[in-house]
C-alpha cells in the first residue's frame, strides 16, 4: 500500500523547521528518522498534506555531559546511543534500550526525539528517561522550554507539544557512583514491540539503603507509566527478594494494560510482576558496585 500523497519539506535548520509548522499547524507531520511514521503513512492509518523532514538538521545529533546533566541531541540515533563509550561506561540503562529496539536498520535511522516524541505507549525510551528523572527541551516560536519527561506523553500518541514546537533536546542527571539500573523487556519475538517492558534506577546511601528509586514501565498502560508508589516503597530500604517481590506486587497494581496481540490484561500483569522483581535486584546490584 502506498501513503496519500503529501508535501514534503526538508528544512536545514531548527527556524525554518518552526516556520513551516507554524504555518502549516494540524496539517502538518514532523519526521526524524522516521522509522515510526513512515509505516503508519503506507498503511494509511495516518495522513499528513506536509511532511516536514528535520534530519538534515544540523547539531541536534550529540552525546555529552555538560554540568549537571547527560545531554543528548533529538535526532541522535539508536545506534548512535548503542555505539557510544560514555553511554557504554556510565549510562548503561539507556543502552540496554537502545539495542532492544527493532533491528539494527532501524537502529541506524530511528532518533531518540522521535522515539520520544511520536507518543507510542509501546515505545522503549520514554520509560526510560523517565525512571531517569529526565528533563526534555522543546524549541518553538516563542523561544525555548525544558519539562519533566514524565509530564510529555499526556496519552496514546498524544503529547504536550504545541503548533510550531519541537524537542531539541533530552536532559539526564549525572548520577554519583552508587546508582544502577536497567531495562528488562519482554518480547514474543526479537524485533518486536514489549509484551511489557520496566525501566528501573536506584541510588544508595552509604547505609545500602534506596535514597532515590526511579522507574518507568512500557506496554502496560494507555502512556509510558511512571510507578511512583513503587518508587516510594523502596526509598528508605535496603533490597532483597521479599521487598523487590512486594514493590513489584505494588508496581503492578499501578499498571493499566489492555488485551491484545501481544497478550491478554492479566499475562502482561503477570509478565511485569516477574520483570519487575528481576529489574529492581538487578540496579540494585549495579548500585551496590561503587
Amino acid at each position: 500500500m502506498h501513503p496519500s500523497s503529501f508535501e514534503y519539506f526538508a528544512p536545514k535548520s531548527m527556524e525554518e523547521a518552526i516556520g513551516l509548522l507554524t504555518k502549516f499547524g494540524e496539517d502538518a507531520k514532523i519526521m526524524a528518522g522516521g522509522q515510526s511514521l513512515i509505516p503508519l503513512l503506507k498503511l494509511r492509518m495516518a495522513s499528513f498534506p506536509y511532511v516536514i523532514d528535520i534530519s538534515r538538521i544540523e547539531g541536534l545529533d550529540y552525546i555529552e555531559e555538560k554540568g549537571k546533566f547527560l545531554e543528548i541531541g533529538a535526532l541522535t540515533t539508536m545506534i548512535e546511543i548503542e555505539d557510544s563509550e560514555l553511554i557504554k561506561e556510565r549510562y548503561r540503562i539507556l543502552r540496554e534500550a537502545a539495542v532492544q529496539i527493532a533491528d539494527p536498520l532501524v537502529r541506524n535511522r530511528g532518533t531518540i526525539g522521535g522515539n520520544i516524541s511520536h507518543g507510542d505507549p509501546s515505545n522503549d525510551m520514554p520509560a526510560v528517561i523517565i525512571a531517569l528523572d529526565g528533563k526534555l527541551e522543546i524549541t518553538g516560536k516563542q523561544g525555548k522550554k525544558v519539562i519533566d519527561a514524565d509530564s510529555f506523553i499526556t496519552d496514546s500518541f498524544t503529547t504536550v507539544l504545541q503548533e510550531g514546537e519541537i524537542m531539541s533536546k533530552i536532559m539526564i542527571p549525572v548520577f554519583d557512583g552508587s546508582s544502577g539500573g536497567c531495562y528488562i523487556k519482554q518480547k514474543k519475538n526479537a524485533g518486536d514491540f514489549s509484551v511489557a517492558a520496566i525501566a528501573v534506577h536506584l541510588s544508595i546511601d552509604k547505609e545500602d539503603r534506596v535514597r532515590r528509586a526511579g522507574i518507568g514501565l512500557t506496554s502496560v498502560g494507555p502512556r509510558p507509566l511512571r510507578a511512583e508508589k513503587g518508587e516510594r516503597f523502596l526509598e528508605g530500604k535496603r533490597i532483597n527478594d521479599s521487598v523487590a517481590r512486594e514493590a513489584a506486587n505494588i508496581i503492578v497494581s499501578e499498571s493499566d494494560p489492555t488485551s491484545d496481540f501481544y497478550g491478554s490484561a492479566d499475562y502482561k500483569k503477570k509478565v511485569l510482576n516477574r520483570i519487575a522483581v528481576e529489574a529492581i535486584n538487578t540496579s540494585y546490584e549495579r548500585a551496590m558496585v561503587r
